[in-house]
């Protein structure tokens, strides 16, 4: 049995690491005349402020660099670079001698750099990938070849949105068609990968996608009580003065909504699922109503936090937005009326009852595939 079980995970294994394969090579979105130039990474020489003034807190000029390209096929070359710096300051960034820098390229007709080059940003990559080494280490080392699935699961989800979601958004696929797709096809994809073909995993898979389509419903809802605007979400309007005026940003903002949802309520469908599956192993003498009854003990026990968890999800990103009303004295009345708000607390609501039906759901889902008939011989 044990040897059974092992082939069907890697089974699964070589699965996902095909879809990821495919994935990767699978053409992204053709941006064409919007496609940005070579990005290197550089190392800062030395720098020159003298064209930077302050006003306040606020820097605005032009800071100019001497770099070292550090990698490609011009690297150890010494270049220019020019860091404009607009008064934004979430935006503009300074640098300081021995930062690493990551900077754009363009060439002149015979070859060589056009100078100065544009200073991208701060380089992070390393960082990024120092980070993430130690949840794939810390992944595997825990949870062993279901840890690695975990993992190919976590890679096919990025990649699908990268080159599936957003390519199909810019090219003017209706967003709430395809988001509900492709957020249908990766929950059955992570629910079985994790769980097995088991009735345990196609009892989470039923009750998260029936959430799911709760909040989608929800969401169509929302958008038409709430009047708001997908121009709420962050770099919108740049997207349309990016030459995508075409887009929809008000249905995107509706299926972000159960997008953003979606992994959370697959998460508290397995939590149930394999909580009644533990008891059914237990005590196979169970019947179907005994084990519906636990499902929901457990899921009245869940709900709670996880509600919460999706309140500081949503909330901690708006923190200084907070903090400025405060400041500022603005009242509650018209702080619950602005647009922003009122869009997280849409996307806060909707999330939570999502969460709240799932648990029912995988509930009596999990209790009529795993438990027994009360009928005795």
């Amino acid at each position: 049995m044990k040897i059974r079980i092992n082939r069907k995970r890697l089974v699964t294994t070589a699965a996902l690491t095909l879809m990821c394969a495919i994935l990767a090579v699978l053409p992204g979105f053709d941006a064409g005349r919007f496609a940005p130039a070579g990005s290197v990474k550089t190392e800062v020489l030395s720098t020159d402020d003298s064209a930077v003034y302050q006003t306040g807190i606020i820097r605005q000029g032009d800071q100019y660099c001497e770099l070292l390209i550090k990698q490609g096929e011009r690297s150890g070359e010494i270049v220019r670079g020019a860091n404009k710096l607009i008064g934004k300051l979430e935006l503009d960034k300074m640098f300081s001698v021995g930062d690493t820098a990551l900077i754009a390229l363009d060439f002149s007709v015979d070859g060589s750099i056009i100078q100065p080059v544009t200073m991208v940003d701060h380089y992070r990559i390393g960082a990024e990938a120092w980070l993430f080494g130690g949840f794939v280490f810390l992944l595997v080392i825990f949870a062993g070849l279901t840890g690695f699935n975990a993992l190919m699961s976590f890679v096919v989800t990025v990649m699908t949105v990268w080159k599936v979601l957003v390519p199909a958004l810019l090219g003017g696929i209706d967003p709430i068609g395809v988001s509900l797709a492709i957020t249908v096809g990766l929950t059955l994809i992570i629910v079985y990968a994790i769980g097995g073909f088991t009735r345990k995993a196609t009892a989470a898979a039923l009750g998260s996608l029936l959430g799911t389509a709760l909040t989608a419903l929800l969401a169509l809802w929302g958008g038409t009580a709430f009047k708001i605007h997908g121009a709420v979400m962050p770099f919108a309007e740049n997207l349309l003065y990016s030459g995508y005026s075409h887009l929809d940003l008000t249905r995107i903002f509706l299926s972000c909504v159960f997008i953003a949802s979606s992994g959370a309520l697959m998460d508290l469908g397995m939590d149930i699922s394999s909580a009644v599956a533990e008891v059914a192993v237990k005590n196979p003498s169970l019947t179907r109503r005994e084990l519906i009854n636990s499902g929901l003990s457990v899921g009245r026990s869940v709900i709670g936090t996880m509600t919460t968890t999706l309140l500081l999800a949503y909330s901690g990103g708006y923190l200084s937005l907070l903090m400025l009303f405060m400041a500022q004295g603005t009242p509650i009345v018209n702080i619950l009326n602005l647009k922003y708000v009122a869009a997280e607390i849409m996307h806060t609501l909707i999330g939570s009852i999502g969460l709240v039906t799932v648990a029912p759901f995988t509930a009596l889902v999990a209790g009529a595939l795993l438990g027994r008939s009360p009928r005795r011989e």
